[in-house]
């Protein structure tokens, strides 16, 4: 450890003296200045620690020095020392920026405890900024807006949003439904150049396709029955910020056509109208589908996927990032607490291995809705695996989705059993599929893609 430097200001040479044989040998490296001017200067030649200051010098007194050194040495520790001292005076010295007075005559003791104990001060603001550098780091590798995790899995995919922030680049984000894609477009948008732009998004799943069209692009009036007046698209609202295209798997391949243009040429053409008019929109898209695959067979124009697919960024399920949960978990207790005027504390250490264990299909949406299931139900501070849906409490029989004919392909496996629980779910609710999305925890619009899958 280095030894520490002090700096002793006082017009008394026997002063000086015994302070510094005194501090010399408490093992402190000693200098001394007859005035404040005097310290001033070696101040500005060297670095000290602390200051001892005399109150009552001539030329510059202690107090004018103590302003002094506040306007140019505003991190050095400046004890005051007088033989005249008053409260009042030791206030004052205080407001103006000491650290500690002490009265003549004092005890040695005295001296070298006021010492300590502003090493100590030092020590605990050296480890505060240390600790606040360290925080900065995780929180600027492992979080982005309202995207919160610690796993590795996630550091790479923040990374990404990161650098492509704040370009025009079309981003594809790929992952099961439920990861996130749409916090992970907000991020980009919010920390990017058009972050003072709109944000604007729509879900091509969930939009009948005869709507799509003139929700996307506008219509111009009499463009059809029900246009009594011209309506801007939700591109044209998007002019100068960002579009976020949810589900571009489920996109109609009519309109397919219609988006390539519109990305290519940078124009939009409202239903009805003679003309076309330019935009300046950056899309971000997002599909929880394989359009690899989709492409292949015939579902999703290949220049197309080419076209937005310039960055990818995919997000990983929650099974592959469980280092996350307890995190999650933390935040999404507070936000209920909140919602609904709890002060649920945290899990309980029979509940937690169950989450943690736990497959999550549904990925952070459904550990956000289990949470606040959870907090509206619990009676005391902490969530017990009675607050938790029985499907995650029982045992689980999984000799009914598995068929020995069959390879040993997880593939396969997680395959017959999503169409298992569809199967399931619509025959638990006579075929109503609203009912089956809710049960199931994923979007209706997922639900008849998956049903089309499936040939159910």
């Amino acid at each position: 450890m280095p030894e520490k430097r002090v700096l002793i200001v006082d017009d008394e040479d026997n002063m000086r003296h015994m302070l510094k044989v005194l501090l010399t040998k408490a093992g402190y490296v000693v200098s001394d200045a007859p005035n404040g001017q005097g310290a001033l200067d070696m101040m500005a030649q060297n670095h000290f620690d602390f200051i001892l200051c005399d109150i009552r010098m001539p030329e510059m007194d202690g107090m004018q020095f103590l302003e002094a050194a506040q306007e140019r040495f505003s991190d050095k520790t400046v004890i005051m020392m007088s033989a005249y001292g008053t409260i009042e005076t030791a206030l004052e010295a205080m407001k103006k920026g000491a650290y500690d007075y002490i009265s003549k005559p004092f005890k040695t003791d005295e001296v070298l405890l006021t010492l300590k104990k502003a090493e100590e001060r030092e020590r605990l603001k050296r480890e505060n900024i240390t600790l606040k550098k360290e925080l900065e780091k995780i929180s600027k590798r492992y979080s982005f807006g309202n995207i919160i995790s610690r796993s590795e899995a996630m550091a790479g995919v923040l990374d990404l949003v990161s650098k492509v922030a704040d370009h025009k680049t079309t981003v594809l984000i790929t992952g099961e439904s439920g990861t996130g894609k749409e916090l992970i477009a907000r991020a980009i948008h919010e920390n990017g150049a058009r972050a003072s732009g709109p944000l604007v998004c729509i879900n091509c799943g969930g939009i009948p396709e005869n709507l799509l069209e003139s929700e996307l692009f506008g219509y111009k009036k009499g463009a059809f029955t029900d246009a009594v007046k011209d309506k801007p698209g939700r591109f044209q609202e998007a002019d100068g910020g960002t579009i976020f295209l949810d589900e571009i798997g489920d996109l109609p391949l009519p309109l397919q056509v219609k988006l390539l243009r519109v990305l290519q040429e940078e124009e939009i053409t409202p239903l009805g109208d003679i003309g076309s008019r330019k935009i300046d929109v950056r899309v971000i898209a997002a599909t929880s589908k394989d359009l690899d695959r989709e492409v292949k067979e015939g579902r999703f124009r290949e220049d197309l996927y080419y076209r937005i697919n310039v960055m990818t960024i995919h997000l990983p399920p929650l099974r592959d990032r469980r280092g996350d949960i307890p995190l999650l978990v933390g935040y999404f207790i507070d936000v209920f607490n909140k919602k609904l005027n709890k002060h649920i504390e945290g899990l309980s250490s029979e509940a937690m291995p169950i989450l943690m264990a736990y497959s999550w299909p549904g990925n952070v949406r459904e550990l956000e809705n289990v949470i606040e299931r959870a907090v509206l139900l619990a009676q005391g501070r902490w969530i017990t695996p009675a607050e938790l849906p029985p499907h995650m409490t029982r045992p689980h029989d999984i000799s009914s989705f598995y068929d020995p004919q069959e390879t040993l392909s997880l593939k396969k496996a997680s395959k017959r059993l999503e169409r298992n629980l569809i199967e399931k779910a619509l025959k638990l609710t006579k075929g109503n599929r609203s009912k089956a999305a809710k049960i199931l925890e994923i979007s209706r619009p997922m639900l008849l893609s998956k049903i089309r899958e499936y040939n159910l």
